[in-house]
C-alpha cells in the first residue's frame, strides 16, 4: 500500500532524510520514531506531497506522487502535527471546503461530515468560527478532514498533540477500527507508550537513516534487549548510532 524506495530529501548541505526504503501493507498501523531532528517530519511531508524529494519516490496504492500526484494524493489522508485552518470558516464551512477539493458530491458530504462532526464531539460547534475552537477541537476538526474522503492511507503527525485523556482514546479506537477495516496508517510519534500500544510494526529513524524496522519483539532482538519496553529499545538503539 505504501512505498517508499531510495527516499532522499536535502536542505543545501544538510541530508535530512537519506535513502530510506520502505513497505507497509494494507491495514497496518506502523510507526515512526526517531530522537528530534532525525527526519520524521520531512518523511511524512514528503508522503503526504508537500515537499519533493531530493532523490526517490513515493508510491501511494501503486501511484507515485512524483508521477501522478493529484491521483496519488486522493489516496491519502494527511494530518500534520500543527492544525494550520482557515480560522474565519466556521467547522462546517471546513469541511465543505475539503469536500471541494476532493470532488465530494452534496448528498454524500452531508452524511459524512454530520457523522464526523458528531463522532469527533464537534457537531454542536459546526456553525462556529474556527478561531474558537481550542486547540484540540482544531485537531479533532483536522483528522476529520483527513477522513472525509475515505482514504486508504492515512499519513499521521503526532496525533495525540492537544488532545485530552478522552481524546486520545477516541482517537486510538478510530485508528484500531480503521486498521480493521483495511485502511493503512502511517504514524510518526514521540509518544513512544502510544506507538507501542496501536502499531504493528514500528522503524526508528536516527540522523535521517532508518535503523531498525519490525515489532516489538524484533526491535527487541535487534537492540539486544531482553526486558524492557520500546523506550528502552529506543534508548539503546539510538545511542549504539551515536558511539559508531
Amino acid at each position: 500500500m505504501i512505498q517508499l524506495k531510495n527516499l532522499t530529501k536535502c536542505f543545501g548541505n544538510l541530508v535530512a532524510v537519506r535513502q530510506l526504503t520502505l513497505s507497509v501493507p494494507k491495514g497496518e498501523i506502523f510507526g515512526f520514531i526517531g530522537p528530534n531532528g532525525a527526519g520524521k517530519t520531512t518523511t511524512l511531508r514528503m508522503m503526504g506531497g508537500v515537499l519533493s524529494p531530493t532523490e526517490g519516490s513515493v508510491i501511494m496504492d501503486g501511484i507515485p506522487m512524483g508521477e501522478k500526484p493529484e491521483e496519488a494524493k486522493r489516496k491519502i489522508g494527511y494530518i500534520p502535527d500543527r492544525p494550520f485552518l482557515y480560522e474565519k470558516l466556521t467547522g462546517m464551512e471546513f469541511l465543505r471546503f475539503t469536500a471541494d477539493l476532493y470532488g465530494i458530491e452534496d448528498g454524500v458530504f452531508r452524511e459524512r461530515s454530520e457523522g464526523l462532526l458528531k463522532q469527533f464531539s464537534l457537531w454542536n460547534w459546526a456553525n462556529e468560527l474556527i478561531e474558537s475552537y481550542s486547540h484540540g477541537m482544531k485537531q479533532r476538526l483536522i483528522i476529520s478532514a483527513a477522513l472525509l474522503h475515505e482514504p486508504k492511507v492515512i499519513v499521521v503527525d503526532e496525533p495525540m498533540v492537544g488532545l485530552d485523556p478522552a481524546g486520545i482514546r477516541m482517537v486510538k479506537d478510530l485508528f484500531r477500527n480503521l486498521s480493521e477495516r483495511g485502511t493503512t496508517l502511517f504514524m510518526s510519534t514521540h509518544t513512544l507508550a502510544v506507538a507501542e500500544d496501536l502499531c504493528h510494526r514500528i522503524g526508528i529513524i536516527h540522523k535521517g537513516r532508518l535503523i531498525a524496522t519490525g515489532t516489538i519483539e524484533e526491535l527487541m532482538n535487534q537492540a539486544r534487549v531482553r526486558e524492557g519496553d520500546l523506550e528502552e529499545v529506543f534508548l539503546t538503539l539510538t545511542e549504539e548510532k551515536l558511539t559508531l
